[in-house]
This record gives C-alpha cells, structure tokens and sequence, in this order.
C-alpha cells in the first residue's frame, strides 16, 4: 500500500517507470511505421518497374509497326510475278559505314537482282564520286562471280551526274556503261589527302612531343616535316592500289578501251560524251531509254536501305536494359538497407 501523502522520491521512480514503458512503446510502434513504409515502397517500385517495361514495350511495337509500313511496299522485289529490271543503287559515297554504299549491302542486293526468275537484266543505278577502293573491289569481285554464274543476265551500269573514281572501278565489270552525255566519268586513280601544320604551330609556339615504339610510326604526320623514304613508301602503297585500279578497267573494258593514253589512268575525269569517245563508257542513254529497247516496262529497285529505324530501336533496346539493371540495383540495395536496420 502506498503511502500517503506519496514521498517525493516515489513520485520520481514510478514517474521515471511510466516514461520508459511509453517510449518503449513508442519506438515500436515508429519501427512498425517505418517499416511498413519501406515495404510500401518496394511494392511502388515493383509496379514501377512492371509499368515502364510495358510502356517501353508498346512504344517499341508501335515503332516497329511504323517502321514496316513506312518502309517500301515492295519488301521482297524477288516475290515479283512480272518482268522487270532489277535495280541496285550505287548512290553517294562508297565506304564500310551502314549509311554509305557498302560490300555488305550491295552485294547482297547484286545477288537477289540476279537470281530473280523475272528480272530480264541487272542495273547498277551508279551516281557517286567513289569512295573506298577496298569496298569497291570487293563488290567488283563479287559481279564477275554473278556474271560467270548467270551467263544469261546481262549487267549494265547507269552513270547520272557522277561515277569516278570507286564508282567507275564498280562500273567497269558491267557489260555495258550507258552515261548522260553531260555525266561525270572516270577519275581512274588513287588519293591520300594530308596536310603540313609544322610551320604554323612553330610560329603559334607549339611543340611536337608526339613519341613512337617504331621510327615510321608516326608516318605523314601534320605536324612533323615530311621524310623521304616515307614519302617514298606511301607513293609506292598508292602506285600498287592504282594498278589494281588499272588492271580491273582493263579488264572489264577490255577492247572496248578506244586509246592506251596514259592520261586515261591519271585521275582525270571527262563528260559522258567525251567518255564514250574514249572507250570508258558505251553510249549515252538512261533507264528510260534502256526499259524501251528491251520492252520492259517495269523496273524493281533491290537497294538494301539503311534503316535509322534500325539503330533507334538498338539505341532504345540499351537505354530499356540499362533503366531496367538500375531500377533493379536501387530496390536491391533499398531492401538490403531495410535489413540492416
């Protein structure tokens, strides 16, 4: 029984007694809350992530349904019943890249042109100032095989405003060059552009510290006076390129050269008109006229397209994996977090 009227001592212990039992029950009923707020939180973040997956994944069907329709009714030009002209373009620059005219594409475009049952001949659609003379080749390679494998289909190159120097190397395996009689034809030769800044950056107070494991390392460099020998030695690594160059004309036209001037190999180009003087090109005419002359109306294009939808959707498909790791690692580091506490 406790006394009265109460001691002061007592009053402070059962004061004291009364506060712990409260804040006892106050720091679970905290922890409860807390982490009832953390599971609430995995669960948003489990949704979150569900909701962009299916956000990302519609938005990719729906790019992929506009890439398709957007694309060239005529997807595969071999499913043709009719006649035709079987096309492939040789237009803009000749490089290794995917946007530019490439071996890959083209070859396998050359291959679908000439196994077609209904294409009556193969055109190469050629307006291009040339590129990559190993590109090149390798689809020049690739036509003389086409050409011993369908003996029956002949291959013309169209030239339009332009086909030198890499486009011409393509041309010359065709059976036949029709040009515009103001094209732009030949530039048969081989081109290393580079320039010499080592007098500017001595006037600019810059110094060369450029080192090599190898003497000939820094070959041609901008900044360091031209060497002899080195000199010597790319001029030679040209001079071989540029006969490939030479002998693959040669031929490909064949009889059909008109003269053996040298100049014809120099690099210089000539108008369609003055080509066909030359031998370098057959006549002048164009796809019109060509489609006459054979009674054949139609004319398929077999170009494989470089498609920017393509690297869109490669682009979306990294950003998708990479949003998807990192909302993974947040939620796994949160729930790791919780533990600890």
């Amino acid at each position: 029984m406790s006394e009265w009227p109460p001691k002061p001592e007592n009053e402070i212990q059962n004061t004291s007694s009364k506060l712990q039992n409260s804040s006892g029950q106050e720091w679970q009923i905290l922890e409860k809350a807390v982490l009832a707020s953390v599971e609430e939180q995995r669960r948003t973040r489990r949704w979150g992530i569900f909701f962009k997956l299916l956000t990302f994944a519609y938005i990719l069907f729906v790019l992929v349904v506009l890439g398709k329709s957007c694309s060239n009714a005529n997807t595969d030009p071999t499913a043709t019943t009719s006649a035709h002209l079987a096309v492939v373009d040789i237009v803009g620059t000749i490089a290794a890249d995917k946007q530019s005219v490439n071996s890959t594409n083209t070859i396998k475009a050359l291959k679908k042109a000439f196994e077609s049952k209904q294409s009556k001949a193969v055109v190469l659609n050629i307006n291009s100032p040339g590129g990559s003379p190993v590109q090149s080749d390798e689809i020049w390679q690739e036509i003389q095989y086409l050409k011993k494998t369908h003996s029956d289909k002949k291959l013309y190159a169209i030239i339009g405003d332009t086909g030198a120097s890499g486009a011409y190397y393509i041309a010359s395996a065709a059976d036949e060059i029709i040009v515009n009689p103001s094209s732009l034809v030949g530039s048969i030769g081989v081109i290393m552009p580079n320039y010499g800044v080592n007098g500017l950056m001595q006037k600019l107070g810059v110094e060369d510290r450029t080192m090599t494991s190898g003497k000939n390392k820094a070959l041609l460099s901008m900044t360091q006076p031209v060497d002899a020998a080195q000199k010597a030695h790319v001029q030679s690594v040209l001079d071989n390129v540029h006969e490939h160059f030479i002998n693959a004309v040669k031929q490909g036209r064949g009889k059909k050269l008109k003269s053996q001037d040298p100049a014809i190999f120099s690099g210089l180009f000539w108008t369609g008109e003055q080509a066909v003087a030359l031998g370098i090109a057959d006549r002048t005419g164009s796809l019109n006229t060509l489609k006459r002359e054979m009674n054949i109306d139609k004319a398929i294009n077999y170009t494989i397209e470089y498609s920017p939808l393509d690297s869109v959707l490669g682009r979306m498909g990294s950003s998708i994996g990479q949003g998807f790791a990192a909302s993974v690692a947040e939620q796994v580091q949160t729930e790791q977090t919780a533990k600890l506490q």
